[in-house]
């Protein structure tokens, strides 16, 4: 089958071949035919280094597909059910499982630094998947909790942007800062998690929802899906004049993953207000605050690690929302390509420019 390989961190190309094989299925696994996968920035973090994972890597962890094959244990799933790849699989009997924050289990994402499903090559040589996923492959074998069934008409490249865009996005609006109705809110970064954000904060009931993005051209779609304004950086401080009478607003979102821009989220942010952390950051990118403004602000640090959702409910969930219009996910792919323009699309998001571009495969 077809998929694209990093041989090496830090390298700005990816090997894209046809001579690539599949580990058999475990007794617990399932094996899945990729029908769409979105390129995410958290792709170029993996291929970068910010986010540390095995070489040969094969990227890609937001993806939706066909379970083809299923392991002997394998009884939720059946080959012919549509299923949206979930990269922090919850294994159910973990602490983090069991005291309902299986967003956080580690088991499966542990595991995929060391099990690879990938083989390709003459010799047979061992491939890993980004998050234990690889979606920039045709087919992939994952642990059957990995795979989220939803229905059938759910249209593929919808199914892939809910396996982490919008579920990341959304679900940190629903369940990390629970936004209430009348509120306001301002989201920093409008790439593909940050209209999420947005699209939540709509759906939410927020009266006032704050675009921010350098980029002028990412200002139309912001309010599009939701923003009532949108700015840049330079122009916050007039925003926060304006729009809250110099107060801030009552939630922060952080979409970049930088500690220069939590910092921002923090001082838009009012006394009392939530500071949410949604963006991927570096390990070595550290972030400061002092000890009193952290008291007496009275502000909430909060992170959001995968919008804390518990995917058996909230891929369903927000597929749901799309059928009913409430989520307008069309107008978040900025492109639709094929496996074999993955290079050029990685260029493009690091140009700053592409949104969500989305692989379709046969």
């Amino acid at each position: 089958m077809r998929a694209a390989i990093l041989h090496a961190v830090g390298s700005d190309k990816l090997d894209i071949r046809d001579d690539v094989t599949l580990a058999p299925v475990g007794p617990a696994d399932i094996r899945v035919r990729i029908r769409a996968t979105g390129v995410c920035h958290s792709d170029l973090s993996a291929m970068s280094g910010v986010l540390p994972m095995p070489v040969p890597l094969i990227p890609g962890h937001e993806g939706a597909g066909e379970v083809v094959e299923v392991g002997e244990h394998v009884t939720a799933l059946a080959p012919g059910d549509h299923v949206v790849i979930s990269w922090t699989p919850a294994c159910g009997a973990c602490d983090s499982c069991t005291r309902g924050q299986p967003y956080l289990c580690k088991r499966y994402l542990m595991e995929s630094f060391t099990k690879g499903n990938f083989r390709f090559g003459g010799d047979g040589a061992t491939a890993f998947g980004m998050a234990g996923c690889g979606t920039w492959a045709e087919e992939i074998v994952v642990p059957a909790h990995a795979g989220i069934k939803i229905d059938d008409d759910v249209p593929w490249e919808v199914a892939a942007l809910i396996g982490c865009g919008i579920t990341t996005g959304v679900g940190a609006v629903f369940n990390t800062a629970k936004v209430r109705p009348g509120s306001t809110v301002a989201v920093i970064g409008c790439g593909g998690v940050g209209l999420s954000v947005i699209q939540g904060a709509r759906i939410s009931g927020a009266r006032t929802i704050l675009a921010v993005d350098p980029l002028e051209s990412k200002h139309e779609l912001a309010r599009k899906v939701g923003a009532t304004h949108a700015v840049t950086p330079d122009q916050v401080p007039g925003a926060i004049a304006e729009l809250t009478g110099g107060a801030g607003f009552d939630y922060g979102f952080e979409v970049v993953g930088k500690a220069a821009t939590i910092q921002s989220a923090w001082q838009i942010t009012r006394s009392g207000g939530d500071v949410i952390v949604v963006g991927a950051g570096a390990m070595d990118d550290m972030v400061s605050f002092s000890a009193f403004s952290l008291l007496f602000e009275g502000k909430n640090l909060l992170s959001s690690l995968y919008g804390e959702s518990d995917v058996r409910h909230d891929f369903p969930y927000f597929a749901k929302l799309y059928k009913a219009g409430l989520l307008d996910l069309e107008s978040m792919i900025s492109a639709r390509i094929r496996l074999g323009d993955l290079n050029d699309a990685v260029a493009a998001l690091r140009g700053g420019e592409a949104l969500r571009q989305i692989v379709l495969i046969d």
